[in-house]
């Protein structure tokens, strides 16, 4: 009996395999590559930039960049952890109140599930404005110099409502729900009990988009914060540049010596510095999603 040595006929060719391989290969050095660049510029040194300018090959290499932000010291550790604890427990808030909205407009027999997705859709294209917002946020909310000033105004994204919403009616089907009840399983029982297991993925892509947000945000903690104490990781590398920026654009009106202090500061090597202290601590939380989403992405592409 002969054994058939024909390749399935659903099956891709071995030369349009590595195609597809060699396209992924170049988009992943196209994403990689800029970050290498990056880091590679941080560790060059201000004379390098100024002969060669950015290279991958500087001519020297230089730790300045790193030992100007060190010099912070404890304000710098301290911002730190004010980031880590702003977008772990920011994204939990943010993860339990989205799921307990989406839910509810996930749920058909909700009697003012039209209201609220109206609700929600609309402030996606309408919204109050800076000034508005600020006024409600500081004079009325109070929020000022503590972690719930930068937590409270981005506790609520729609965006990730309606991601959420999605998830459930695509991934939840409807007589899991009318089982439990028949079961006599309570409203949040069902919930997190019976659906939160199985929309981990859809929770995590929430979820990371959320961490993102707030590990980024600086803009937030310039309106309300005034205190060292409470300034996260972003805002207190922005204000330095900032500072920085300062002396060397204005230090021919403030004498020889801020001159000198302006032409020894690490202009070029502190903002890419700068960017590699924030975007490495928030890549290690990648891997922790990954998987969730990998697989998030996957549901509906293949039946049973």
């Amino acid at each position: 009996m002969e054994k058939n040595s024909k390749r399935p006929t659903n099956s891709v060719s071995i030369v349009t395999e590595a195609i597809f391989h060699l396209i992924l290969i170049a988009f992943c050095g196209l994403c990689i590559i800029p970050f290498i660049f990056v880091v590679i510029i941080s560790f060059s040194s201000s004379e390098s930039i100024g002969a060669i300018g950015y290279s991958f090959t500087p001519q020297s290499w230089s730790m300045v960049a790193y030992q100007y932000i060190i010099t912070l010291g404890h304000q710098l550790w301290r911002s730190y952890f004010n980031s880590i604890f702003i977008t772990v427990f920011g994204t939990l808030c943010t993860l339990l109140i989205t799921i307990l909205y989406s839910y509810a407009l996930y749920r058909k027999d909700f009697k003012f599930r039209k209201f609220f997705t109206f609700f929600c859709f609309f402030t996606m294209i309408f919204g109050g404005g800076l000034a508005p917002t600020y006024v409600i946020c500081k004079q009325v909310l109070g929020l000022s110099d503590s972690y719930w000033a930068v937590i409270i105004p981005m506790l609520l994204n729609p965006f990730n409502i309606i991601i959420m919403r999605t998830f459930f009616q695509s991934s939840v089907p409807g007589e899991l729900i009318d089982a439990a009840a028949v079961d006599g399983s309570g409203e949040y029982t069902t919930l997190f009990r019976i659906v939160l297991p199985v929309s981990k993925p859809g929770i995590a892509t929430v979820g990371l988009l959320t961490a993102l947000a707030y590990w980024n945000e600086w803009f937030i903690p310039m309106l309300y914060v005034r205190e060292a104490d409470f300034y996260p990781l972003q805002y207190l590398l922005q204000e330095m540049q900032a500072k920085v920026d300062f002396l060397a654009k204005n230090s021919a009106m403030m004498g020889a010596e801020a001159s000198k202090m302006a032409s020894d500061l690490p202009s070029d090597t502190l903002r890419m510095a700068m960017v590699v202290l924030v975007v490495v601590p928030i890549t290690f939380a990648y891997p922790f999603f990954q998987r969730y989403i990998i697989s998030g992405l996957t549901i509906g592409s293949v039946k049973g």
